[in-house]
């Protein structure tokens, strides 16, 4: 029974370290070369696009603030027209 389970090991270990040796080779070639660099640069564009969905949301955020404390310390809203007495 011992010599099924050994036997059994090898062969996995056998199976895990022929696959791993077919990814190695494949990642050193010009294709397998050319998907690394892509899956990178799709990566960092998907950073930088969530980075810039942060960046604008933050800048919603402090306009807000800015807003609520221009109102609060002077009695009108920032960007809308005073209204003239004749309106």
């Amino acid at each position: 029974m011992r010599r099924f389970f050994w036997f059994g090991l090898g062969i996995a270990a056998g199976v895990f370290a022929t696959r791993k040796a077919g990814q190695a080779a494949h990642a050193a070639t010009p294709a397998g070369i050319g998907e690394n660099v892509g899956q990178g640069l799709r990566e960092l564009a998907g950073a930088l696009g969530a980075f810039g969905a942060d960046v604008r949301a933050g800048m919603s955020e402090r306009e807000q603030e800015l807003h609520d404390t221009v109102e609060r310390q002077t009695g009108s809203a920032p960007g809308r027209r005073a209204r003239r007495a004749d309106d």
